[in-house]
């Protein structure tokens, strides 16, 4: 019994002391909670006041630049209604002055008005006095009239025809007279202008001076090629002529090989050929047909480059392929060993700056003198003149008829239908005829100006000649006290004759005989 109250209080003991925890956990619980809301509420309250702090800024801030803005905008308002003020007065100014200078206008016009009223009353009464005068003058005319027919026989009418036959007859006197005069001024003027028109031409357009000289002549190291060139009985150079349809000299001169030919292109070919052959030094038949056939074909393709070439550089648009290609041909082509093609692309330029000085097409002025001289592309494989061939090859390519005919007229073969025409053949007298553009040594040169003052000198009454113009003028001065005026046209003619059977030229030699009588004699 002892022992169980003992247990009992025992456990009483430890439930005081577990109660005691307890409840000292929940105060200490319910302390935290306050105090944990207690520090939230001061936090709370510090944000808070933090934020209307920061709202307040704000505020202020606002009402600063709300402020700043009225400020601007009450100065923007101000300054406009001035400059609206000054607009408006200046406009004002101006509106006056407009009103002041009608005010004035108005009143001369009403002065004007008034002027010309009492004029038109002026007139009216000397129309009235011119009428009055009129009618007597008539009177008068009739009078005088009816006295001279009386006194000459005539009546009004027959005087009238023989007036009018004596005015027509002096009018007729008097407009041939004025028409031979404007004609002779008329052909010093326009003889004046071609002169300066082509000299422009030639000194605007710098060409080069030398001619291009196409040989046929292959060097050779040493003459022992030449039998390799013949092969074993000849059977190289049987091949290389029947291939290229030439003739080809051999033993005629020392280490080289002269390729004689008429046709300048298959020449060029066996040229290029044979020139490869003696380099590669493989020459037999089989190789002689590769060469020359690659040779062929790059021959076709230069000729259409090189033609290609002169029809850029001039400018020219539209040209169909063959006439590339016969432009291109005539690089291989010479006259009087002037280069055609070189001469063609010349005479273009030069038709160029005479057109554009006459107001004409300047391109296809370029265009007839690149294609004046095509017809010797083909002249050798067809019958007739290199310009009628020329002009019936761009006829059937469909050209401008005016450059068919430019072309066709151009050595006077047809009557020239245009002023390109006329152009065309100046351009080409003055390509082919300047000096240097044909070759002429400086001794045959100078061998023919000896000549031309030789033949004019041998003439009585000559007292000095001079060759000038690279020998395409000759100007004679003769003594006048021995050659009268009409002897001195005379003497020009004979000189002129003589020039022509005894010299050969290309174009023409003008010639001016001089005469001056200088009568000096001295007061004292």
């Amino acid at each position: 019994m002892g022992v169980v109250r003992g247990i009992m209080d025992l456990l009483i003991y430890d439930l005081s002391d577990a109660m005691v925890s307890i409840v000292a956990a929940l105060l200490g619980g319910l302390i935290g909670y306050f105090l944990r809301g207690l520090v939230g509420r001061w936090q709370a309250e510090a944000i808070e006041k933090r934020a209307q702090a920061r709202l307040d800024e704000v505020e202020t801030e606002a009402k600063a630049i709300l402020k700043e803005a009225d400020i601007k905008a009450r100065a923007e308002v101000v300054k406009a209604r001035e400059e609206f003020e000054k607009t408006t007065k200046v406009r004002r100014k101006e509106l006056q002055d407009l009103d002041e200078r009608l005010s004035l206008r108005q009143e001369g016009l009403e002065k004007k008005s008034e002027t010309l009223a009492q004029k038109q009353e002026d007139l009216q009464k000397r129309d009235a006095m011119l009428a009055n005068r009129r009618s007597e003058a008539e009177k008068l005319a009739a009078e005088a009239q009816a006295r001279l027919q009386r006194l000459a026989g005539m009546t009004s009418t027959e005087a009238r025809k023989e007036i009018f036959k004596r005015v027509e007859e002096e009018v007729q006197g008097e407009t041939a007279g004025l028409v031979r005069r404007l004609q002779e001024e008329a052909k010093q003027t326009a003889e004046r202008e071609a002169h300066r028109l082509i000299a422009m031409a030639v000194q605007r357009y710098a060409a080069h001076h030398a001619t291009e000289i196409m040989t046929s002549t292959v060097q050779l190291a040493d003459d022992d090629v030449k039998g390799r060139i013949i092969g074993r009985e000849g059977r190289n150079i049987r091949t290389l002529e029947a291939l290229t349809g030439v003739t080809m000299l051999v033993d005629d001169t020392p280490e080289a090989v002269v390729i004689s030919g008429f046709d300048p292109i298959r020449r060029e070919i066996a040229r290029q050929a044979l020139e490869q052959l003696v380099a590669d030094g493989r020459i037999h038949p089989a190789r002689i047909e590769e060469v020359v056939q690659k040779v062929e074909e790059d021959m076709k393709a230069a000729i259409i480059q090189r033609g290609e070439a002169a029809v850029y550089d001039l400018r020219i648009q539209g040209v169909p392929p063959e006439l590339i290609a016969a432009l291109g041909r005539l690089k291989y082509r010479s006259s009087y060993s002037q280069n055609v093609l070189q001469h063609s692309i010349e005479v273009a330029n030069l038709m160029g700056i005479m057109a554009g000085e006459l107001k004409l097409d300047t391109t296809l002025a370029r265009r007839i003198g690149l294609f004046h001289d095509i017809g010797k592309s083909m002249d050798h494989e067809i019958e007739g003149a290199h310009a009628k061939i020329g002009a019936e090859l761009l006829k059937r390519h469909g050209e401008n008829p005016v450059l068919v005919n430019a072309v066709a007229a151009h050595h006077a073969d047809v009557e020239p239908e245009s002023l390109y025409a006329l152009l065309t053949s100046a351009a080409d007298a003055i390509s082919s005829s300047r000096p240097g553009a044909r070759l002429e040594s400086k001794d045959i040169y100078v061998q023919r100006l000896e000549n031309l003052e030789a033949i004019a000198n041998s003439f009585n009454g000559v007292h000095k000649t001079f060759a000038i113009q690279a020998g395409r003028e000759v100007r004679v001065i003769v003594d006048p006290d021995v050659v009268d005026d009409t002897a001195a046209m005379q003497l020009a003619r004979d000189i002129s004759r003589k020039i022509e059977q005894d010299l050969q030229y290309p174009g023409q030699i003008r010639v001016i005989v001089v005469r001056e009588m200088r009568c000096i004699e001295y007061a004292r």
